[in-house]
């Protein structure tokens, strides 16, 4: 007897999702803006967290549901606490930190941070914790299987990468961060007792305009050819977004695609380096991170 495949997880396949809030960093383009539509179609109310909110509210207004737009610049701390503050007290069921900048050239965020550590993880770091009281759900950050490129480490002599600068491994350790990042902050969530729980999630190789701000005009280029012939659209590429969003996985997860080299596919469960899955590692990144926003995580836990 031939075995049957299983059939792909996707969109439709959401829970219903009435009376729940959920908040996407970078929701007017992208897998960001896909998911945001695919969670209001389900019934959740979205928070469109956008720097540019005429941007926002022009994707918004492409999104069948209940949406509204809030300014976050997460190159901008200041911008991050103002974002949180105007919380009021509301519970927040999801928190999904997807906005990022790839292989820019060297660049500083407005508190002087190298762009791209800046502010794919420092600036959700910082929003994270400053929103943690309110969270009731869960915590997806979007990583990439760029967490392997280069030596795949955190260069904590040279976290802005002064010494040496090079787009394509910056991008790596920004995104080897947000997976470290995870990981001890589902520790700490375990630790303290709370019901949230912390995910992590990539896209594969998804069709989508974050490539156009690489450094180099050859490796726009290169992207241009591959976002048109190799990459799956920002549909698909959301999928794992979604699935650690709302399925019954354990925390610190990490979901991609299921096909070849996980550039695209349906949502699974898959690897992540040895470096991305150290916890001594994890808790240093987390106190360097601490010291650098000047932001401190709210639960009551044992650091040891």
């Amino acid at each position: 007897m031939t075995e049957t495949k299983q059939q792909q997880w996707t969109a439709t396949d959401l829970p219903d999702l009435h009376g729940r809030t959920a908040v996407v960093t970078g929701a007017n383009s992208g897998i960001g803006l896909t998911a945001a539509d695919a969670l209001a179609r389900a019934g959740a109310h979205v928070v469109f967290a956008v720097r540019d909110p005429e941007r926002g509210r022009a994707a918004a207004a492409t999104v069948n549901g209940s949406t509204e737009v809030r300014r976050l610049d997460l190159a901008d701390l200041a911008s991050v606490r103002e974002f949180a503050a105007g919380w009021e007290g509301s519970p927040l069921d999801l928190l999904i930190n997807n906005a990022g900048v790839m292989m820019l050239p060297k660049q500083r965020t407005k508190d002087g941070f190298e762009m791209q550590f800046g502010t794919n993880h420092l600036g959700h770091f910082a929003l994270t914790n400053l929103l943690l009281p309110h969270i009731t759900g869960r915590v997806v950050t979007v990583s990439s299987a760029a967490h392997r490129w280069g030596d795949g480490t955190i260069h904590f002599d040279d976290l802005n990468m002064d010494a040496n600068y090079d787009p394509r491994r910056a991008y790596g350790q920004s995104k080897l961060a947000n997976l470290l990042f995870t990981l001890e902050l589902q520790r700490r969530l375990t630790n303290s007792g709370s019901r949230a729980c912390a995910l992590a999630a990539h896209p594969g190789y998804s069709a989508t305009n974050l490539q156009s701000h690489a450094a180099s005009p050859v490796a726009r280029f290169g992207m241009r050819l591959s976002n048109r012939f190799a990459a799956q659209s920002d549909r698909a590429g959301c999928l794992p977004t979604l699935y650690a969003a709302t399925q019954d996985l354990p925390g610190a997860s990490y979901v991609g695609p299921d096909g070849w080299g996980e550039w695209r596919g349906g949502p699974t469960l898959v690897s992540r380096s040895r470096a991305a899955s150290d916890p001594a590692v994890a808790r240093r990144l987390w106190a360097v991170s601490e010291e650098l926003t000047g932001v401190r995580c709210p639960l009551e836990v044992q650091v040891a």
